[in-house]
């Protein structure tokens, strides 16, 4: 019914799904670029681990060279010795290789810790503002809440008014009611008498002070059974009238218990929020049905 507005609680709702989508785009960029970096490190971590494995097998070749002598039974002359071996590098571009992977490795490092850095703040970025904004959609719900309660209440006290009102129009409609069947009896007294009284013979039938009487009295019967009528017809309007926006208030009373009961189970709902969702279903009927005294410790 009337109660489905457009609320501040509907516009704060709505704000946090765009905060929500916004957050998750943000956070799916973030994702992606953590990924990359993962492998780019895994590719340097490559580079690193197959050049320290060479370095290794280099060490442990010149360390067995520093073991022979002149003594050692596995000497001899060689073809070529003096030759240029195959793929060999200057020893600059060595070192200049070397310090590259290093830098390398440095560079990646660094960018990645200020990666970590702007992932954390993003993290947080994200959480102070979902927060943020669940404060505000939970201040909406519960100042709608308190409003659609007050309302409500205010409805209850015009529909006991209301019932009060009713009850004393239908009093005074049975007291009117109860004064117009008195009033018909004491009518057809007066019309009874003067109509007996057509009847007296010969020349008492004339029209007395008696007779004046009555017929005056009869007038001010029936103008009084015309005014009490008036009142009564008058009285069942005002009582229809009241019984119409009685059915109006009870309607708009059920839509605001309902719209009530949805705030506060949306208000309720929202506060698994807060606790991360991480109660089992177990422990939630367990406090819905109010069993913790009924359960053994254990």
């Amino acid at each position: 019914g009337a109660e489905l507005t457009y609320d501040d609680g509907d516009t704060e709702l709505k704000t946090e799904l765009c905060v929500l989508e916004g957050v998750k785009k943000l956070l799916v960029e973030r994702c992606q670029a953590a990924w990359e970096k993962i492998n780019r490190l895994e590719e340097v971590r490559f580079k690193l681990t197959l050049d320290i494995n060479d370095k290794q097998e280099s060490i442990e070749l010149d360390k067995d060279q520093l073991t022979l002598d002149k003594n050692c039974a596995n000497i001899s002359y060689k073809i070529d010795p003096l030759r240029i071996a195959k793929n060999s590098l200057p020893y600059e571009t060595w070192l200049e290789h070397s310090k590259y992977t290093k830098l390398l490795a440095d560079n990646e490092l660094a960018d990645t810790n200020k990666l970590r850095e702007a992932m954390f703040v993003m993290r947080e970025r994200a959480r102070n503002d979902m927060q943020a904004q669940r404060d505000r959609v939970d201040f909406s719900l519960r100042k709608r809440i308190y409003e659609t309660q007050r309302a409500r209440n205010e409805l209850e006290w015009q529909l006991l008014k209301m019932r009060e009102e009713m009850e004393k129009v239908q009093k005074e409609i049975k007291t009117l009611e109860d004064a117009l069947e008195d009033k018909t009896d004491a009518r057809k007294l007066c019309e009874t008498r003067l109509e007996n009284r057509t009847y007296r013979p010969g020349v008492e039938l004339c029209q007395d002070e008696a007779e004046i009487g009555l017929k005056d009295e009869v007038m001010q019967l029936r103008q009084t059974q015309q005014d009490l009528m008036d009142k009564i017809n008058c009285a069942k309007a005002t009582y229809n009238a009241l019984e119409d926006q009685q059915v109006l208030i009870e309607i708009d009373l059920g839509n605001k218990s309902q719209s009530l009961m949805t705030d506060i189970r949306c208000l309720d709902l929202r506060g698994r929020l807060k606790t991360g969702g991480n109660v089992s279903d177990t422990d939630r009927n367990i406090q819905l049905t109010q069993m913790e005294k009924e359960i053994p410790p254990t």
